[in-house]
């Protein structure tokens, strides 16, 4: 066992018998800067919210308080105390968690799921509370035979023991462990003993969605539902001035037609006559000085900011007199566009008010701001407000939105239609309904010596803050500028004597938010481009030159290593082919990828071959690890080879997947992942795989064909043009 953990000084057990018999074991954590106290003012959230149920038929059903989208958590959660709990895992079931403080974000301090956060954030919460139960089973079992505890044996969901041979059922024992004292001191396991965690189980949300029975959240329906969809404003910051619904009114299934905050609803009895009702509508609306933005004029002037100092986000040595004094120096400028979170479900939320109360179906990552928002649009109070998440059909950061928009909206039409409504926006509203990955534009610096060693890196970044007019505001006060836009930037592992990163936060009126690796998407790509650019310049192989100057980062250099020999670097490629490598450390995770492309004589990128090195500490589920670096890649590379939202007369001119493309089957590469081993806590890796793939297709066809395209996407077109360049 490991040391152990002091539950009286960490954390806060409940434990009580369920209805009809069985163990609920509820575990608190105080709130950042609060007190265990705050667990005890919702004492009638006791029962809900626990994180475990023994039943007496032996059935361990585990709560969890992180939204699944893909990414396992509905199974690596409850890995984390089954293992603990020495359950059998065929008998564990899962349970989404309704909104309780038991279950806020043990950083956040809110509940949500972002930022690469489940395993690491719950590695020892949830470990804690399964080694409870099993030692508060272990006791009952002890008692019932008056035998002592440290005899008994707990494994497979059975507790055992071995000088009598008596052996009880988990379900025959949860009554009365129920009503053992909490331990003030739990031990947990040294990962040697580990049965469960390391081991790719059959994940437990598979059988449902196989069956085609799991629930998202536009698969809803409650007893006398209406649909509707919402016209909302063509133009960024524009105003309703006044609208006619009478042709509206008359589609066959539209029952009523509302103006609500965000536009003007129909609401309907189902999604056609809706959205029939929805093109029937004349509109008149107020464009406002939004109407002069487009993606072209915000591109100059963010041109022109970087031209001019910033705000000053790291400074070590003197970036300004070393790049005077180089021998040779480097300047690029990288631009990358808006972009849409695109999740395969449009956005959609189920809304039911009554006079007193709120319940909503929906797939949200953000609950707790969610049900606070809701709670104020419908009049209430949040505890009034019930939401069940559902299964999201893809998120990346969209369904966590700082304003909670399209569960507002739904509280808004809900009360308009006086019946539960479901909104639903179609795949044109998602593209275009805003919030998106903010475009950024860099400007860099580099300098080397006589001898081609890089003295000197200097970075300005110009781009939307993610952070002003939310929730998260505070900390761009407290350290004065916006960490998410330079992150991947500002800390920059390379060992340059002199460095110097800047920051512009210009506002403007498009609304953005946190995209899939948030500021690393952009980082990723420029600071890795660059640093090529540099190594090439100065004679450098740059797998050769990374690995010099991250002398001091050990863990870099491993994921590196191991990439460029699993990538077969320095192997030559036939012509036209070329092979590029980038490395990124984000959300406490390390991550190169080595890219293999072929460009054709049209500038065409074909990407063939991608291997993937990640270090993410101590690995809970090898197969979620490995499909969430795939899905990083794929999704990086939608973005990179397709990705763009054009902004003209500020309107979205992008609909759909036919002019905003995502990376299809047959344009897939072969990608393979390599696990490195490590005894460090877990990390990230829903988002990790995202920031380096860009820069490694990028550095490749620099190696392929000598064309270096520092715009995002890498369309032909600009593969074209950068030849011709050198």
């Amino acid at each position: 066992m490991s040391d152990p953990v002091d539950i009286r000084r960490r954390e806060f057990l409940l434990a009580s018998a369920a209805v009809g018999g069985g163990l609920v074991l509820g575990f608190y954590l105080p709130p950042r800067g609060g007190v265990i106290a705050a667990a005890a003012a919702e004492p009638a959230a006791v029962t809900p919210s626990a994180w475990l149920r023994i039943a007496a038929d032996g059935t361990v059903t585990i709560v969890v308080a992180k939204s699944e989208m893909g990414q396992g958590v509905y199974t690596s959660m409850p890995m984390l105390i089954a293992e603990e709990l020495e359950a059998d895992w065929s008998r564990v079931r899962i349970e989404p968690a309704p909104v309780a403080a038991v279950y806020n974000h043990t950083v956040y301090g809110v509940m949500v799921t972002g930022g690469s956060t489940s395993v690491a954030s719950s590695w020892e919460q949830l470990r804690t509370v399964g080694a409870a139960a099993r030692e508060m089973l272990v006791a009952a079992a002890a008692r019932q035979w008056e035998v002592p505890a440290a005899e008994c044996r707990a494994r497979e969901g059975t507790v055992s023991h071995p000088g009598s041979g008596r052996s009880l059922g988990y379900g025959a024992l949860a009554e009365g462990a129920a009503a053992e004292p909490v331990p003030a001191v739990v031990a947990l396991k040294e990962p040697k003993d580990f049965r469960l965690i390391g081991r790719s189980l059959p994940r437990l949300d598979s059988p449902e969605k196989l069956a085609g029975t799991a629930l998202f959240g536009i698969d809803i329906q409650r007893p006398g539902m209406r649909v509707a969809v919402v016209a909302r404003p063509p133009v960024f910051g524009a105003r309703l001035r006044g609208f006619k619904a009478e042709a509206a009114r008359g589609v066959p299934g539209v029952r009523t037609v509302a103006q609500v905050p965000s536009g003007v609803a129909v609401i309907a009895d189902g999604y056609w006559p809706a959205l029939k009702g929805r093109e029937a509508l004349e509109i008149d609306w107020e464009e406002g000085d939004g109407a002069a933005l487009s993606s072209d004029g915000l591109r100059e002037a963010y041109r022109a900011l970087a031209e001019e100092p910033g705000t000053v986000t790291r400074s070590e040595g003197d970036a300004t007199a070393a790049l005077a004094a180089a021998p040779r120096t480097l300047v690029a400028e990288y631009d990358v566009p808006y972009l849409a979170h695109a999740a395969m479900e449009p956005l959609n939320c189920v809304v039911e008010l009554k006079g007193d109360s709120c319940e909503i179906w929906t797939g949200t990552q953000f609950q707790t701001v969610d049900r606070n928002a809701a709670a104020k649009a419908a009049g209430l109070k949040p505890e009034q407000v019930q939401i069940h998440t559902t299964y999201l059909g893809g998120g990346f950061g969209r369904r966590a939105n700082p304003a909670s928009d399209f569960v507002v909206e739904a509280v808004h039409v809900a009360r308009a239609a006086k019946a539960p409504v479901k909104v639903i926006w179609s795949r044109e509203d998602d593209t275009r309904g805003g919030w998106y990955r903010p475009l950024w534009y860099s400007r860099l610096q580099g300098g080397l010596d006589e001898g081609g060693t890089p003295v000197a890196w200097s970075h300005r970044i110009v781009g939307q803050s993610i952070l002003s007019g939310t929730p998260f505001e505070q900390a761009v006060i407290s350290q004065g500028f916006d960490g998410t836009s330079v992150e991947g930037a500002m800390e920059l592992p390379y060992a340059f004597p002199n460095i110097r990163v800047d920051l512009h936060s210009p506002i403007k009126a498009v609304p953005v938010q946190w995209w899939r690796s948030v500021g690393h998407s952009h980082t990723g790509f420029v600071v890795e481009s660059f640093f090529d650019e540099l190594a090439h310049a100065a004679g450098h192989d740059p797998y050769r030159l990374r690995r010099r100057l991250l002398a001091d980062h050990p863990r870099h250099r491993r994921v590196l290593d191991l990439a460029a020999e699993k990538g077969g670097w320095g192997e030559k490629l036939p012509q036209g082919k070329g092979r590029g490598l980038a490395l990124h450390h984000s959300f406490g995770s390390y991550v190169a990828q080595v890219a293999e492309v072929s460009v054709d004589e049209k500038g065409r990128i074909r990407v063939e071959r991608v291997v993937c090195a990640v270090d993410c500490g101590r690995v809970v589920h090898p197969d979620t690890v490995r499909a969430q670096m795939e899905s990083g890649i794929v999704f990086g590379l939608s973005a990179a080879l397709f990705g763009e939202l054009t902004v003209e007369k500020g309107r979205v001119l992008e609909s759909n997947f036919h002019d905003y493309p995502v990376l299809r089957l047959e344009e897939t590469p072969v990608i393979e992942v390599h696990l490195v081993e490590s005894s460090e806590k877990p990390t990230g890796v829903g988002e990790p795989g995202v920031p380096p793939i860009a820069a490694a297709v990028a550095n490749a066809v620099f190696a392929a064909v000598g064309a270096r395209v520092r715009r995002l996407p890498l369309l032909p077109e600009r593969v074209l043009a950068a030849r011709h360049r050198s």
